[in-house]
């Protein structure tokens, strides 16, 4: 039975792979052989009583889903960026796994039972718990983008003040990038991260994987925050017509656990 149940899944998946096949080759082409119509290199996918939900890499293709539902993609492999920020990430990574096996035995046991106090969700919905040595990675880089001491010990888990509110304005002609928020002050114990896009055309809207950190707004701080210096480092000034996004994450700089992150976007003037 079981067998049977591989088969059946083996044969439909071969024929999900070969409705991406008719789908990418009956794209109308040109005289050059390149497709008029962009972007059709996917199936839709609409799942049975066997199967209700696919995630991730499979001979090749990547399941996913979106608004539209669900879909697959022929697979891209990212390059490999050797930034000095991702070189950095890397380096802090590899730095806390090889500090959690110097912690010895009773704090590394310490963090193998506090797992079940920070359980979370996956993508399908399903409560997952992180190991120790994830726990411990976790809760210290965050620490550490915020400017915090790491700790050694984990702490009890606890609510994260939300970023209630945010409204950016930018400014091209006269430089200038300014974000009010709320609460204000910035609660006590909580530090927020602000990570922001380049300009992007102000027709775009998923901009998820641009975000980059420009600064932090520190306990404390009182609203409105001057953003101009920190982004112009990074992106340059803001450019009249074109949109940016800014993103702000609570962080509790004691325990190194994150609230839920908030966006806003200007369309520079």
């Amino acid at each position: 039975m079981l067998i049977n149940v591989f088969s059946f899944l083996a044969n439909s998946l071969g024929k999900f792979e070969s409705f991406l096949t008719k789908c990418e080759s009956s794209q109308p082409m040109n005289v050059n052989g390149v497709p008029t119509i962009p972007n059709l290199n996917c199936a839709k996918i609409k799942f049975g009583m066997m199967m209700t939900d696919a995630r991730g890499k499979l001979g090749g293709q990547v399941f996913s889903k979106n608004r539209g539902g669900a879909y697959i993609r022929t697979k891209v492999s990212p390059i490999n960026g050797q930034t000095v920020r991702q070189s950095a990430v890397r380096s802090q990574l590899t730095g806390f796994a090889q500090g959690f096996r110097a912690l010895g035995a009773s704090n590394i046991n310490a963090w193998n039972n506090a797992v079940s106090n920070f359980t979370g969700t996956d993508v399908f919905g399903d409560v997952k718990k992180p190991s120790g040595i994830n726990l411990y990675v976790k809760l210290n880089m965050n620490l550490s983008q915020v400017g915090a001491t790491p700790i050694t010990l984990p702490p009890l888990p606890g609510e994260v003040p939300p970023v209630d509110s945010l409204t950016l304005t930018a400014n091209g002609t006269s430089p200038a990038l300014s974000l009010a928020y709320s609460p204000s002050p910035v609660p006590a114990d909580t530090d927020w991260i602000v990570e922001a896009t380049a300009p992007v055309s102000p027709g775009k809207s998923f901009v998820k994987s641009e975000f980059r950190q420009i600064s932090i707004i520190g306990t404390g701080s009182t609203t409105p925050e001057n953003l101009l210096a920190d982004y112009a480092a990074k992106f340059g000034n803001p450019i009249t017509g074109q949109k940016t996004f800014v993103r702000v994450t609570p962080v509790n700089n004691v325990t190194g656990q994150r609230g839920l992150p908030l966006e806003a976007f200007a369309v520079a003037v």
